[in-house]
């Protein structure tokens, strides 16, 4: 996540050559030789700042408040009428930040903080003049709470102003939690346990929260931690907060948090949850008619090598209970981008981000299109979009001081052609200064380690594939004492396979200045022909990419019934390494895009794409039909309209159009989602592009249908129903979540496909069926 975003954001990884001294180096290695040294220089001159000012400067104008320590027990049920709530000092009055920054808010909240030695305990009263027009629709775990009221908490209990822990709940009780990690970035996907209970009144609503200590992670003996906490209004787009109440100012910014004292004494216990489990798969072929089943026991552990440090094991692993992929037809010539779901890959996933990921886009700019992940989970336990199977997964992550360690080896069962496989990524990140760090990544392993064709026995590859690399990242959220937020990072990486000697690196630097009113940014980066991580994400090679793009985003008068108004310059340009030509150049302009007050936003008719592209060799864009070599020029144009998602009903719709490579093309994208608050959701979306080419026509068709059902917090259902015309394939997938009670859960997932027959649109054939079930229990000492 970047450190601003757009309130209703517009809708997302050789062997070292001999060196002969006589021989005179090449231009090209002169270059990439000039650049490692400022590299270093770089490296090192973060390293000097990390070996004097070891701890963080206090945050400007941070506020602070006491947690009130308390012997009596606590009912967790919503109703804050138990005396340590009704006696316990309140926190202080939150503060407007949107839509008037530093204003008194329109409705008042109370926070009180209690904690004995096992919780912490948070109590928030959420007063409304209008207690009939709060906005919940959403109950599910880790449902987006987007469109209703809704409260957040980040914990820093480190006390490191860069990372921390976040809960969040809307009048419904809905759990939401996650990690944030790089003062804005966050992890969405980490769950821990713990409860929260809401109750409505005529006054409002109130939210009362129990976070075990055991859930956390924190120093011995520190009794400071950074705090923050945010209201949303959302009928009114209105935001509170206890700190950091500025139009720049991202609500996981950890560095803009107040702090909170007095926590002596607390508990984690021997830091040990023990999780075993039982998976069942049940698969009908749609071919043979065959019935397979199969089961097996699992166990996940964690411990707590020291309060800050966490060693998660898995064994005979089982990802039944995983989301399906949203599906996405490419229409380039480069990789696409599926995110990773699994939920032991997920937790605490961002100690191994990297610097290549650390520019993000304002919402609605696309993506420069030359991603890099030197670590891309998903290349382990799957291949070709098949699983393979774990039999054990090690993970240490955790902090030493102001360094961040992340430590991950997994080994994976042997499968027809593939050998076994241990795959090995280590990642350090040295903290200093309030928000900047220096690192380094090392991972190895090859996921698809296939078995000579000869001997079965033996592997082609006789050495283990490598890559290495170091990163460093400069930021402030006082740029100049302005408090403005800037960024600057530089990285560089290197890969080694047997028989690759040469051109196997890439390295980059960017800068972003992400504020509300101006954004500016620019990166650059090379990725060479055969730079390739076999346990990582490349999305197009033998490139050099060159970004730079600003945001004017001012915020008229809300009287005027805008919110705020966005305009966008970026270029992308790519270069071609091994000719020199240039491959691809981008321009987006977006004259402009309005939010309104009412929560509407549209995008005006005169968005802009004027691009470039250059086919070296024939590119197949659909099924038979292919695009010579040769140089194409096109401008797409762009208008977009989306309601409020607080509506019962709201809508969204896109139309991009113009000339398209040799010929034209439309896309239509259309949304629409009807909500029954608090327990039923139903969502349409399509994506549709209609291409006439001299080449060739074609279609380019995805349909989904997401319709879930809460019963209550702890038991939903949800139903995905997926369509795209370049597979033929429907797919649908069931999921019902059952949580017993925090850290025990019961999951059913069913799949069903049918295959569409040619030449009949509404004719579909049966294919294979599949039902795993999962029960999952957690001791905790």
């Amino acid at each position: 996540m970047s450190f601003v975003s757009r309130p209703g954001a517009r809708t997302n990884q050789a062997r070292n050559r001999n060196v002969q001294t006589a021989r005179p180096l090449t231009s090209h290695q002169a270059g990439l030789l000039r650049i490692t040294i400022c590299a270093c220089q770089l490296l090192a001159a973060g390293l000097w700042c990390a070996a004097f000012p070891q701890q963080p400067g206090t945050p400007p104008a941070s506020r602070s408040a006491v947690v009130t320590e308390i012997t009596s027990s606590i009912v967790i049920d919503g109703n804050l009428d138990e005396a340590p709530w009704r006696r316990s000092p309140k926190i202080g009055e939150l503060v407007q930040r949107i839509p008037r920054a530093g204003q008194k808010p329109t409705e008042r909240t109370e926070v009180t903080l209690l904690y004995d030695k096992n919780n912490l305990y948070i109590g928030v009263m959420c007063y409304d003049s209008e207690p009939d027009r709060v906005l919940a629709s959403q109950m599910a775990r880790d449902a987006s709470l987007n469109p209703d009221d809704r409260l957040s908490i980040i914990l820093d209990t480190f006390r490191d102003q860069s990372n921390a822990f976040h809960f969040s709940t809307n009048p419904n009780g809905a759990l939401v939690d996650g990690l944030v990690f790089a003062n804005g970035e966050t992890n969405e996907d980490w769950d821990a346990i713990w409860i929260v209970k809401t109750r409505r009144s005529s006054e409002g609503w109130s939210a009362e929260f129990a976070i075990p200590f055991k859930s956390l992670a924190f120093p011995s003996g520190q009794s400071v931690w950074g705090f923050n906490i945010s209201r949303i209004i959302q009928r009114k787009l209105e935001e509170v907060r206890w700190t950091g109440a500025r139009f720049q100012t991202q609500f996981f910014q950890v560095s803009e948090a107040g702090e909170i004292t007095n926590l002596d004494n607390i508990e984690q216990g021997i830091g040990l949850d023990v999780r075993p489990f039982i998976a069942q798969r049940w698969f009908h072929s749609g071919v043979t008619g065959n019935d397979i089943v199969r089961g097996k026991p699992g166990l996940d552990l964690f411990y707590n090598l020291t309060p800050s440090l966490r060693l998660s094991t898995t064994v005979n692993t089982d990802f039944g209970e995983t989301e399906v992929d949203d599906r996405q037809i490419n229409l380039t010539r480069f990789s696409i981008f599926f995110p990773e779901k699994r939920s032991f890959f997920l937790q605490d996933a961002g100690v191994f981000n990297f610097a290549t990921t650390g520019i993000d886009q304002p919402g609605g700019i696309p993506s420069p299109g030359a991603e890099i992940f030197p670590f891309f989970s998903r290349r382990v336990g799957l291949l070709r979009g098949q699983e393979v199977p774990i039999d054990y997964g090690l993970k240490l992550t955790g902090r030493a001081g102001r360094t961040e360690i992340g430590v991950l080896n997994v080994r994976t069962r042997e499968i027809p052609g593939v050998f076994d496989s241990n795959m090995f990524v280590g990642r350090v990140r040295q903290n200093f200064l309030e928000q900047s760090y220096v690192g380094a990544i090392f991972t190895g392993g090859d996921p698809a380690r296939p078995a000579s064709r000869d001997d079965p026995f033996t592997p082609e590859r006789t050495s283990m594939s490598t890559t290495a690399g170091m990163d460093i990242r400069l930021a402030t959220s006082n740029f100049l004492g302005t408090n403005r937020n800037m960024l600057v990072n530089a990285w560089g990486l290197k890969t080694r396979k047997d028989g690759v000697d040469d051109k196997n690196a890439s390295f980059g630097f960017g800068a972003h200045y992400a504020n509300d009113r101006f954004q500016g940014q620019f990166q650059w980066r090379e990725i060479q022909e055969n730079f390739d991580p076999e346990l990582g994400f490349v999305q197009r090679s033998n490139v050099r990419m060159m970004r730079l793009g600003a945001s004017y985003n001012p915020r008229p008068n809300p009287s005027s019934g805008i919110q705020q108004m966005f305009h966008d310059v970026f270029y992308t340009r790519f270069t071609r390494l091994d000719n020199g030509l240039v491959e691809t150049w981008k321009l987006y302009f977006t004259l402009f895009d309005w939010h309104f007050m009412s929560g509407d936003s549209m995008h005006s008719l005169f968005d802009l794409n004027p691009t470039y592209e250059r086919l070296f060799e024939p590119f197949e864009i659909s099924p038979g039909v292919v695009l010579p070599p040769g140089e194409y020029r096109f401008t797409p144009m762009r208008i977009f309209f989306t309601s409020a998602q607080k509506r019962p009903l709201q809508g969204s719709i896109g139309l991009t159009f113009g000339n398209f490579w040799s010929g034209t093309a439309k896309t239509v994208q259309t949304g629409l989602r009807y909500q029954m608050p608090p327990k039923f959701v139903i969502s349409l979306n399509s994506n549709q592009t209609f291409a006439q080419l001299p080449e060739g026509n074609f279609i380019a068709r995805i349909f989904s249908t997401q319709i879930n059902y809460a019963v209550s917090p702890f038991l939903s259902f949800s139903n995905l129903i997926q369509f795209d015309n370049r597979s033929g394939n429907l797919g649908l997938q069931s999921r019902v979540r059952w949580t017993l009670e925090p850290g025990n859960d019961l999951f059913f997932i069913f799949g069903q496909g049918w295959i569409q027959e040619l030449g009949g649109f509404y004719d579909f054939r049966q294919q294979d069926s599949r039902l795993a079930t999962k029960l999952q229990y957690t001791f905790r000492f």
